[in-house]
C-alpha cells in the first residue's frame, strides 16, 4: 500500500543558553503558524531577551515595499523581545539551530516512516521531549525568563515600538541594506560586517562593527536618524 505524499516544512527552534528545543512539522509555515507556535513556546517557558531569525519572509516579512516590518518581529517586540536577523548567505550565525535541524532529519524524518503529519508530530513530540531531558541541567542553568504576560494580545495594526537587530554585511562603499533601504556606515569599513540596531522609541540606527574574532566588542561607528512610516499592517 502506498500512502499519499505530502510537503511537509519544519519549524524548529534552540534556545542560545540552555539549547532548549522545540520543532513543529506542518504541511506549509507561515508567518501567522510562526507567531502561533512562538506565542505557545513562550507562555510554556517564559520571554527570552532576543529571538534570532534567518531572513525568510516568514520571518522579515514580505519586503515588497521598504519600512515593512512583519508579523512576527511584531510580535516579538509587543512581548518586549528583541528580533535580531542575521547575515543572508553567511555561515556560522545559525550553526544551532542547523545542528539541531540536521538532528531531528536524522532522529526523526529519516528514521521512521510517518503514515499521516498527525504520526509525525507524535514522533517529533517525543524526539524533542527526549532532547530536553537530556539537556535538562544544562536548560535548568540558563538564566531566568521573563513571565509571559497573562492578558496580551497582538495588535497587528499597532505602530510597532521597540527595537530590531540586522547583522548584516557592508558593501564596497560601506553601506548595509536593512528594511529595504541602503544605510551608510563608514566608507573604511568595506565588506565587513556590521550590527545596526534599529530603536524605534528612539527613532534612530546604531551602526556597530563586528568582528567574529572579537564578537564581544562592537564599537558604534555611526548613527542615524529613522522614522518608521504609520501605514495599515497587510500580508
Amino acid at each position: 500500500m502506498r500512502w499519499p505524499c505530502i510537503q511537509v516544512e519544519v519549524l524548529n527552534g534552540i534556545s542560545l543558553h540552555g539549547g532548549l528545543v522545540a520543532a513543529w512539522p506542518r504541511t506549509v509555515i507561515t508567518a501567522a503558524f510562526a507567531v502561533e507556535a512562538l506565542v505557545e513556546h513562550w507562555r510554556a517557558f517564559g520571554l527570552p531577551g532576543y529571538a534570532q531569525f534567518d531572513n525568510d519572509p516568514v520571518f522579515e516579512g514580505p519586503q515588497i515595499h521598504p519600512d515593512t516590518i512583519g508579523r512576527v518581529a511584531r510580535a516579538c517586540m509587543s512581548l518586549g523581545v528583541v528580533p535580531v536577523f542575521v547575515p543572508p548567505r553567511e555561515t556560522g550565525f545559525q550553526a544551532a539551530i542547523e545542528g539541531f535541524n540536521g538532528l531531528w532529519q536524522a532522529k526523526v524524518w529519516a528514521r521512521f516512516q510517518h503514515p499521516s503529519l498527525e504520526g509525525l508530530q507524535e514522533r517529533s513530540d517525543r524526539y524533542v521531549a527526549a532532547h530536553r531531558l537530556r539537556a535538562a541541567a544544562r536548560i535548568e542553568a540558563a538564566p531566568a525568563r521573563r513571565p509571559f504576560p497573562p492578558h496580551w494580545r497582538l495588535d497587528l495594526q499597532a505602530h510597532p515600538q521597540g527595537r530590531l537587530v540586522f547583522l548584516r554585511r557592508s558593501n564596497a562603499q560601506g553601506e548595509v541594506q536593512l528594511l529595504g533601504r541602503s544605510f551608510a556606515v563608514d566608507p573604511l569599513w568595506q565588506h565587513r560586517l556590521v550590527r545596526a540596531e534599529v530603536d524605534l522609541k528612539a527613532k534612530r540606527v546604531r551602526f556597530h562593527t563586528l568582528r567574529r574574532r572579537a564578537p564581544d566588542q562592537q564599537p558604534r561607528v555611526n548613527e542615524t536618524r529613522y522614522v518608521l512610516p504609520r501605514r495599515p499592517f497587510s500580508e
